[in-house]
């Protein structure tokens, strides 16, 4: 009788997401949900207790498709491509997620999330990323470029965005495995460094440094981006590549601070970052199993942390369908790989990273967040190009 009583009530829940029919297996019986041609199939092995879908339904679908308790019949990235478009019906109840949400921003606790992700293994992201080593939106000028091609486009369109000439120097605040410097050194001549809160990439980054024979052009830190005023340092160009994310929603400003404090007067800052139409939380899943303490931005919010330190922004580009694209790529070479990944780690393990990729490829599809990069200038620049497309 319990049994009948959750498998009614979860598929009266799940009965409101109706933009797009699907079917609900459970058992023996099938239940339709919408109308019309089913787009996919869920197979359900246990009822998920209604109150975890009210706490928060993504934790609770999320956690059932790690735990093989959820599958979905067919190809995942369509059928959360589907789905999570209405993720407005989604339940939070950020009374109960409070910890989970909002966790605290001190250097020492967000060092810790950092090295959770980034930390798992350059060997596990060597297997699924491209030759580069780039974890960020990539750049498709041409619709067959290759992911490699791609990523290298981005960094060389980042790159003259920001208007280098030989001599610069340039700051990138979470440097990553550090090719967008290399391709600066080897490009422009530049003398750059890259921070880090991660030690496999900073590790990594030293080494390709010594391969590159660019000991006496780039240099890597392990550093938090708060100690960058404090540091000595200053710099004609600041980078920042999908970083912002981890910095929390009560330290824009101070990051935006940080970014002045070590920027020469007229020099150029290009901020490239998830964002979201409006402030947002979070989601659950993806705070307890992917990344912890990841707060997406609006754009509102950073333009107006950036006008607070008089900074001029010059360019706001959003290349949301270009990290669709950048994570169907991620996913492919995961599935390739998914044996190696499964002998590092569980089959827990694969599955959530191929929900991570897939969900968030949906997301971006379906404009639920989107990648802005924004160029702007520490006080007035006349000395730049007047085109757009310089």
């Amino acid at each position: 009788m319990l049994e009948s009583i959750e498998e009614k009530t979860m598929v009266h829940f799940l009965s409101r997401f109706t933009d797009h029919p699907f079917v609900i297996k459970f058992r023996d019986h099938e239940f339709p949900v919408g109308e019309g041609s089913p787009a996919f199939t869920v197979v359900f092995k246990e009822a998920i207790p209604v109150s975890k879908l009210l706490t928060s339904t993504s934790l609770a679908l999320g956690e059932a498709c790690m735990d093989g308790k959820l599958e979905v019949e067919g190809n995942l990235y369509e059928a959360l491509d589907h789905f999570l478009g209405q993720m407005g019906k989604f339940s939070t109840d950020e009374k109960v997620l409070k910890k989970l949400i909002h966790t605290s921003t001190s250097k020492k606790n967000q060092k810790k999330e950092v090295s959770s992700h980034y930390d798992i293994g350059n060997d596990f992201y060597r297997l699924w990323l491209d030759e580069t080593m780039s974890y960020s939106c990539a750049y498709f000028k041409n619709e067959n470029d290759t992911l490699y091609e791609a990523q290298v486009n981005k960094a060389d369109y980042i790159l003259e965005k920001l208007y280098l000439r030989e001599g610069m120097s340039l700051l990138d605040i979470g440097c990553g495995w550090g090719f967008l410097l290399i391709e600066a050194a080897r490009k422009y001549k530049i003398k750059g460094t890259g921070i880090t809160l991660s030690q496999e990439q900073e590790k990594e980054f030293k080494r390709r440094i010594r391969e590159e024979g660019l000991e006496d052009y780039l240099d890597v830190k392990l550093m938090d981006y708060r100690d960058l005023p404090d540091s000595g340092l200053s710099f004609d160009r600041v980078v920042s590549v999908g970083m912002a994310e981890h910095v929390g929603r009560e330290n824009y400003r101070l990051f935006i601070d940080c970014v002045n404090g070590v920027l020469k007067e007229g020099g150029v800052f290009l901020l490239h970052f998830i964002s979201a139409l409006k402030e947002h939380p979070g989601d659950a899943w993806i705070k307890k199993y992917i990344f912890p303490g990841g707060v997406v931005p609006s754009l509102r919010e950073m333009i107006y942390g950036l006008a607070e330190d008089n900074f001029h922004v010059l360019d706001v580009e959003n290349l949301r369908l270009h990290y669709n694209k950048t994570l169907l790529c991620w996913e492919k070479n995961f599935q390739e790989h998914i044996g190696e990944v499964e002998q590092m780690f569980d089959e827990k393990f694969v599955r959530m990273w191929e929900l991570y990729l897939s969900a968030c490829a949906a997301t971006f599809h379906n404009g639920i967040i989107d990648l802005h990069q924004i160029l702007a200038t520490k006080g007035v620049n006349n000395s730049l190009p007047m085109v757009r497309w310089y």
